[in-house]
């Protein structure tokens, strides 16, 4: 599950395996809530995380039926090998950051970031700022940019599903009893009578609806947070996209911030099952499967619906391993 959290909130359903919310914990679980919930998790279940830590090689001893991990404490630099039956490779689709190669990007002088490294709205204030990007990121830190005195453009190149975090609730609630173009077609229309016609903006909506485009694509849709009454006032500007960087003339910005997302890296140290984009080899159902006991679980593109069945999956194969007879569970925790 991705920690970098850019809303202030996330859902409630989104709960791990065995342990529910404290009671009263309301349906949009604050940020600060959802990581104090996380920890009292890996407490309770005495999980110990090894972080700042980073695999630097896997390879597989056929003499010995074990996978060889090599990983590097980045804080001290020391090495440490572990030696496994199983691996299961768990980084998921967003390790590192992700930024477009764009044409003269060099010769910007002004302030270039990601936006993993945005950290302060205040130094911003009274400065031309750009945001680049496609999700969630960019809407929420251009209004936070916007909120606080910022001259804030975005770009919006393709077309995107705008839509409430109401509207996402009803959606994931009906399509367990509806078909999903009917329930895309109901909170489409929703969306429309919310926000209204925004393509004299900038945006248009996908072809296909947001659920549907989601399990197809990956592609999610963007929850509003009052970006798009900014933009409908005029305080945000949108621009369709950008072809090249002469010097600081981006349209004369101070500064530019990539909200333009992440990519694997497993790849690199897992090649005998994901691809060189990162993504499993294997596109059948048992995609989260690869030979002599390694797996991947979050690479399909699927959100937590998708990784959780992977997680089971690969649960129930590893006991079906190890304890032929045991039980196998079949229910899921989105």
């Amino acid at each position: 599950m991705e920690m970098i959290l850019y809303s202030s909130w996330i859902m409630i359903w989104t709960k791990l395996r065995y342990m529910s919310y404290p009671e009263g914990t309301p349906t949009y679980v604050p940020k600060q809530k959802f990581i104090k919930y996380v920890d009292c998790y890996t407490e309770h279940f005495v999980i110990k995380p090894r972080y700042c830590t980073c695999v630097e090689s896997v390879a597989y001893d056929g003499q010995t039926n074990r996978w060889m991990v090599i990983a590097c404490d980045m804080v001290v630099g020391t090495e440490t090998l572990y030696t496994v039956k199983f691996l299961v490779v768990a980084t998921g689709e967003n390790a590192v950051e992700s930024i477009p190669a764009i044409p003269g990007f060099h010769s910007f002088h002004g302030e270039a970031i990601h936006s993993s490294a945005y950290k302060s709205r205040s130094s911003y204030a009274g400065q031309r700022v750009l945001v680049v990007g496609s999700g969630n990121s960019r809407m929420e830190i251009a209004y936070d940019l916007a909120s606080h005195d910022a001259d804030t453009s975005i770009v919006v190149r393709s077309s995107v599903h705008i839509m409430t975090k109401e509207l996402i609730r009803l959606g994931m609630i009906l399509v367990k009893y509806i078909p999903v173009t009917v329930v895309d077609s109901l909170i489409v229309n929703s969306a429309n009578f919310v926000f209204g016609d925004l393509s004299g903006h900038g945006i248009v909506r996908p072809k296909l609806g947001p659920l549907l485009l989601k399990s197809k694509t990956g592609r999610s849709c963007v929850i509003d947070v009052g970006t798009v009454r900014l933009i409908k006032n005029g305080v945000i500007k949108v621009f369709g996209g950008i072809s090249k960087i002469v010097g600081n003339k981006v349209s004369s910005f101070d500064a530019i911030v990539f909200a333009t997302g992440y990519r694997s890296t497993a790849n690199l140290w897992v090649k005998c099952m994901l691809n060189s984009d990162g993504f499993p080899k294997n596109g059948g159902p048992n995609h989260w499967k690869g030979d002599s006991g390694v797996y991947c679980a979050g690479f399909a593109r699927r959100g937590l619906a998708g990784i959780s069945m992977d997680a089971m999956s690969i649960a129930n194969d590893i006991i079906s391993t190890e304890y032929p007879f045991a039980p196998l569970s079949t229910d899921h925790v989105y």
